[in-house]
């Protein structure tokens, strides 16, 4: 079983233009809705491909409702916490070459006793073997410890943690030693607090933090593919190499939720006991796939079945990561995507 919970979910709604111009009147090609959220999101990817999970999330307002009517419809189980504020929307626009703007809002702010409440919920539907996951942003108001907290008490469980956020959230948790994380190449760099312009820089420090504590560090890279490092083969004299793996996505339509796809793949292997290798293969496909599809609408396995992943204990460790334009954030993706394309959250 995969329990995800989500403190900040959000109803996503992803608009197509032809192109954008600030300042301009936009005109819509085509517009759709998807409950959101990182967690939400690794749920919603392992039910389409038949795996048992429970997404765990705060419910408040209208939007609150909204987000568990479209689980409702999706068919993913749920644990919603009420709440008193109001959820979020976070809106995507994105252009014909896969291009994605988001606009994402704070969220509602929560009290202490409505993020423990959150916590309770998330370590009672956990089991010993089970995988705990926590995802995304904080709502105001939430501890930075949140994260960390989970890792702690879900481990006193028996329960397997991993970890897929950003800032002081993310850096305590790592710190509180999770099972797996799985970061992209900017929260990696903001983790370790140094520049990766290089694939060996990013495994470099994948593997310090192998070293610090952390089973299996799974870095997403965008169009530069996905790597993964673990204890097992940190601590072999003969190191194999890192794995890595990519995929190309002939017509990218949005990058919006294919790191989590990307996740819910890796999850969904190491669950059923494959490798990490395997693991990470599927989750490249899953992401890859997710990429093809419009807004974050999550890949069936008719799409996943359609990725061909390359995977390599011996990568170009000199090749650089190329950093999109204009925007301060890596895509979570994991399609073999032009440089031009990219995401930027606002």
């Amino acid at each position: 079983m995969i329990i995800t919970l989500t403190p900040n979910p959000s109803v996503d709604r992803t608009i197509a233009f032809d192109s954008i111009r600030i300042g301009e009147v936009q005109r819509a090609t085509s517009s759709r809705i998807d409950p959101g959220g990182k967690g939400i999101n690794v749920s919603r990817a392992l039910v389409a491909q038949g795996a048992n999970t429970r997404a765990v999330f705060p419910v408040g307002g209208p939007e609150g409702r909204l987000l568990a009517e479209l689980l409702e419809l999706a068919g993913v189980p749920r644990r919603e916490v009420p709440i008193s504020g109001t959820g979020r929307i976070n809106i995507a626009a994105v252009t014909p070459d896969g291009t994605t703007t988001k606009l994402n809002e704070a969220g509602p702010q929560m009290t202490g006793d409505e993020v423990e409440a959150l916590l309770a919920a998330t370590l009672d539907a956990a089991s010993p073997g089970d995988w705990v996951v926590g995802c995304g942003s904080l709502a105001p108001g939430a501890p930075i410890g949140v994260y960390a907290d989970l890792v702690g008490r879900a481990r006193d469980l028996g329960a397997r943690v991993a970890i897929d956020s950003s800032g002081m959230p993310f850096s305590d948790a790592v710190a509180a030693k999770p099972s797996l994380i799985k970061p992209n190449h900017e929260e990696l760099a903001e983790l370790v607090g140094r520049s990766l312009p290089t694939l060996g820089d990013v495994v470099a420090a994948a593997r310090d933090l192998v070293g610090d504590g952390i089973e299996m560090v799974v870095v997403s890279l965008g169009a530069d593919g996905a790597i993964a490092v673990d204890a097992a083969t940190h601590a072999t004299t003969s190191d194999p190499g890192p794995l890595w793996a990519k995929a190309t996505v002939e017509r990218p339509l949005s990058t919006v939720g294919a790191g989590d796809c990307l996740l819910a793949g890796v999850l969904f292997g190491l669950d059923a006991g494959e490798s990490l290798t395997a693991s990470l293969e599927r989750g490249v496909a899953w992401g890859a796939a997710a990429v093809g599809l419009p807004g974050s609408r999550v890949p069936c396995p008719a799409d996943t079945a359609a990725i061909a992943v390359t995977t390599s204990r011996s990568p170009d460790l000199s090749m650089p990561i190329r950093m999109p334009t204009h925007t301060p954030s890596r895509p979570t993706g994991t399609s073999d995507l032009p440089p031009t394309n990219h995401t930027v959250r606002i």
